[in-house]
């Protein structure tokens, strides 16, 4: 254990040398033609000048990482001797935290940190890679969540083993893709990759245990997950079909990134009200 900390340190070292600005938009985009593509707003703090873009994805995007820090830190308290419920308290904290450091880049800073000052816009930034590793680390940690709360004996053993090694590989990986660089590395569909075992690991767990034994608990956990399927499905199609395209060519933007963000909130507040009530360790048999 004490190699692998050592190991990730220092890849973490190695990493701060990343050349992310030698992964360029295929084909190029000038700061310009990424301008055009989406609206933006002016703003002079003083005698700085910053193009904020997407000001309302940036809404969508900052609401639902407050939701998710507040679902998170409602999610422990009361219930501190519950781990399963301090999982579930850190992956939402997790997750809220990766939504804001995402809509800082993706949205509304992301001119300023991938265009501004050059002559071709960058593909991707820090901020988003320590979005990739916030969001895979609070898939794990409600992996570790679902191991207390529905497992027991070796498959508990199994799931937190599993848990701990995809956070790390996962990193590991990121960070390889930052030194390279390698634009799938650091991409949002390898992100998805990892974490689609994970939900469907969920939906058999909780799904086997409902068929069983009809416990609220297990319900309201399918619930979860069938509605983050949903969510990440619709997510796909909106994308697929060019529907953000179409409807900003007649002047109204409202982006796959929002149709995912806005259906990650209604989620959010589903976990918040439904599941944190209904999650409980499950004790050795």
């Amino acid at each position: 254990m004490k190699k692998l900390f050592v190991g990730i340190l220092g890849l973490l070292f190695l990493s701060s040398c990343g050349r992310l600005d030698l992964i360029p938009y295929s084909p190029a985009q000038t700061p310009e033609d990424f301008l055009a593509a989406q609206p933006t707003i002016d703003l002079a703090l003083g005698t700085i000048d910053i193009t904020l873009i997407q000001p309302t994805s940036t809404v969508f995007v900052y609401a639902l990482g407050l939701v998710a820090i507040g679902a998170g830190v409602r999610f422990r308290r009361g219930r501190e001797h519950q781990r399963s419920h301090l999982w579930w308290a850190v992956a939402l904290v997790l997750w809220g935290a990766g939504a804001l450091v995402a809509g800082t880049s993706y949205q509304a800073l992301g001119y300023e940190l991938k265009c501004a000052g050059r002559t071709f816009c960058t593909w991707t930034s820090w901020w988003e890679v320590v979005y990739l590793i916030l969001s895979v680390a609070s898939i794990d940690a409600m992996m570790l969540a679902v191991a207390y709360a529905c497992t027991v004996g070796r498959w508990r053993e199994a799931l937190v083993i599993y848990a701990i090694v995809n956070a790390v590989l996962y990193t590991g990986t990121v960070l390889v893709g930052t030194l390279i660089p390698t634009k799938f590395l650091v991409s949002f569909e390898l992100l998805i990759l990892v974490a689609v075992p994970s939900i469907v690991a969920f939906l058999i767990i909780n799904g086997w245990r409902y068929a069983r034994r009809k416990a609220p608990m297990d319900l309201a956990l399918l619930g979860t997950w069938a509605g983050l399927a949903l969510v990440l499905g619709l997510y796909f199609l909106y994308a697929v079909m060019g529907f953000t395209q179409t409807l900003w060519a007649r002047g109204l933007w409202f982006s796959d990134n929002d149709v995912l963000h806005i259906g990650l909130i209604i989620w959010m507040i589903y976990i918040d009200r439904v599941v944190a009530h209904r999650v409980a360790d499950l004790q050795g048999v």
